[in-house]
Formats: C-alpha cells, sequence, structure tokens
C-alpha cells in the first residue's frame, strides 16, 4: 500500500483551481461525481483528486455529488454538467444502468465519461476503474469473517449499500460464489442500509434481533461497518457478534479498541481519487485510447492495463488491526 503525502481536505462542495503549465489550452476541468456528500469515503478520494490537479498542473476539480445516494441525484448533476462542457465526469455510479443515458449523452457532446469505485455499464462510460480485483475483495470478505469466529465457523449476515449499488452486488456475488472455500461458514442473511447511518444502524438491530446465534455482520460499505459496529456496541453485544468488511481507519479506530471488530480492509481512498483523476485526464487529453489491452499512465500508481469490458483494477485490499489503524486513522 502507497504512503502518501498529507493534502489539506476540501469542503464537500469545493471546487479546487491549481495553477501550472496547461496540457490543455484553457486548462482541463474534471468533474469527480460522488455517490453522496458527506461520506467519508468519498472526501478521502477528494483529497486524492486534488493531488493529481497538482501534479498534472492547469487542471480543475469539481467535486459534486448528491445529499442522498440516488441515480436520480446523480442524473441531475451529470445534467449541469454537460451543461457546463466540462472536459471529463468521473462517477462513481449509485446505479450500473440508470446513469447510461445521460452519459452517453456526456460523451456524444465529447465529454469524457469513465466510473470509479461503483461501476457504469459499459455503453454508459469509457473505462471502470475498480478499487481492486472483486473476486479478491470477496475473498477478503469471507476470510475477514472467518478470522472474527473460532475455528472459522459460524453464522454471518452482509450488511450492504443499496440494492443496486453496482460493486457492493459483485462483491456479494463474488462472497456467495467462493463460499465453498469457507465451509465452517454459513450466510443467513442479506440487508441493505441504503448507505445511510441510521437505517444501517437499524439493519444491524435486525439482524441481531432476528439471528441470536449471529456471529459476524460483513458490511462491505464504510457506513454500514461503523453504523453496525455502533449497534453492536450499544447492544452490549462486543465479544458476541462482530463486525467487519470495508472501512476508513479514522471511523474504524474506535471500533478496534472496543473490541466491536479485530480486523477490516479496505484500499487507500486517497489513491483512489488519485487514480481515477490521472485516468480521466489522460483519456481526455488524447494520451490514452482506454481500448482493451492498452495501458493508461495513474502517475505514482504506475501503468494500468485494460482489461475486458474496459474495466480495470487498481490494487489489492489491504487490512487493518489494532497493530496499524491508528497510524493510518491519522490519513484517512
Amino acid at each position: 500500500m502507497n504512503i502518501f503525502k498529507t493534502l489539506a481536505a476540501g469542503t464537500a462542495l469545493a471546487v479546487a483551481f491549481i495553477a501550472a503549465p496547461a496540457a490543455a489550452q484553457d486548462g482541463t476541468r474534471i468533474a469527480l461525481v460522488v455517490k453522496s456528500l458527506g461520506n467519508g469515503f468519498f472526501e478521502a478520494a477528494h483529497r486524492g483528486a486534488q493531488e493529481a490537479a497538482e501534479e498534472l498542473g492547469d487542471v480543475e476539480i469539481i467535486y459534486t455529488g448528491p445529499t442522498a445516494p440516488t441515480a436520480e441525484g446523480q442524473i441531475e448533476i451529470i445534467t449541469s454538467l454537460i451543461a457546463q462542457n466540462v472536459d471529463a465526469i468521473a462517477v462513481s455510479a449509485n446505479d450500473p444502468d440508470a446513469l447510461v443515458p445521460i452519459l452517453q449523452r456526456a460523451m456524444d457532446r465529447g465529454i469524457t465519461v469513465i466510473s470509479w469505485d461503483s461501476g457504469v455499464a459499459p455503453e454508459g462510460r469509457q473505462v471502470h476503474l475498480n478499487p481492486s480485483s472483486n473476486e479478491l475483495i470477496g475473498r477478503m470478505c469471507l476470510q475477514l469473517a472467518a478470522d472474527h469466529m473460532e475455528n472459522g465457523e459460524g453464522n454471518f449476515a452482509i450488511l450492504s449499500a443499496t440494492s443496486t449499488a453496482t460493486n457492493q452486488n459483485i462483491w456479494i456475488e463474488e462472497m456467495q460464489s467462493q463460499l465453498a472455500d469457507f465451509p465452517g461458514l454459513n450466510l443467513v442473511d442479506i440487508v441493505y442500509g441504503d448507505d445511510l447511518a441510521d437505517k444501517s444502524y437499524r439493519e444491524a438491530q435486525g439482524l441481531m434481533t432476528n439471528y441470536p446465534d449471529l456471529d459476524v455482520i460483513v458490511a462491505p460499505t464504510t457506513v454500514g461497518i461503523l453504523a453496525a459496529s455502533q449497534a453492536v456496541a450499544d447492544a452490549d453485544r462486543i465479544g458476541e457478534v462482530y463486525v467487519t468488511g470495508l472501512g476508513l481507519p479514522s471511523e474504524m479506530a474506535g471500533a478496534i479498541d472496543s473490541g466491536a471488530t479485530k480486523s477490516f480492509a479496505i484500499w487507500n481512498p486517497i489513491d483512489l481519487g488519485y487514480s481515477a483523476t490521472m485516468i480521466a485526464y489522460n483519456l481526455a487529453a488524447g494520451n490514452a485510447t482506454g481500448e482493451p489491452g492498452s495501458e493508461i499512465d495513474m502517475g505514482r500508481m504506475g501503468m494500468l492495463t485494460v482489461g475486458e469490458n474496459g474495466e480495470a483494477a487498481m490494487a489489492e485490499p489491504f487490512v487493518y488491526d489494532a497493530s496499524n489503524v491508528h497510524e493510518f486513522a491519522s490519513i484517512f
């Protein structure tokens, strides 16, 4: 995992303009469209985008997203970005299909479109950047669940984001397809907290009520894992029910300290925002094609090889536990 320089975080709707030698005559405007504002994961990705903009030169980052994680909110924002004639749109999608028509309109206007983190269907973008390999993420979540059980045996449930979130559904499918490799694990339920803290909290409460013998809640979402950890603590079930999945060190350090979780994983969201910006820029500047088998320069993250359907993976997930969580909590 890369150790990177810490940059000052902007406000949720900040627009950064970094003046330097331009690669495009009038500068390049890249819109980083996130699932929702106020999410620490995406705010960290924004920091990475700002870092990339500083390196590239005359680049403006427009960081934006809806207040709630809906496709309708993203469509409204993308419509406005098309009217502004931005150079590139890099979106973490709330729905893989609903955004396709508006993103096709953007591409018809000559705007570069990529998706990152949570994908758009291939016809609605040029490249999709997965934060990691879907297969590895699914296996990691199962391994984390097993690590929280005695002899790797017990009951677990999945607390996801929205039922239409592309990345969440792919990871859940990977977990289900690889369950045979973890014979001690018994999946009892899959619930959805819609990436809202209050609903995720209630869903975690419901899992503990409905399944008295539940051992682990796996939440492959930063909002869900934090809410579930709080629900376990409030129910006085620490040591009986563990929470794991994908979370931010800055938000999950307390859960490690309390014992609500022993370990969790995440890729580096700053690296993800940085990489998405580099990809969008190089496509918009004509430095890359995005064709399968081609490469795209991601700066300090190295060269990205584009795979089938225009998809590529950035890096493997990284595990955080008591030995390292506080070190990274000060960064993101």
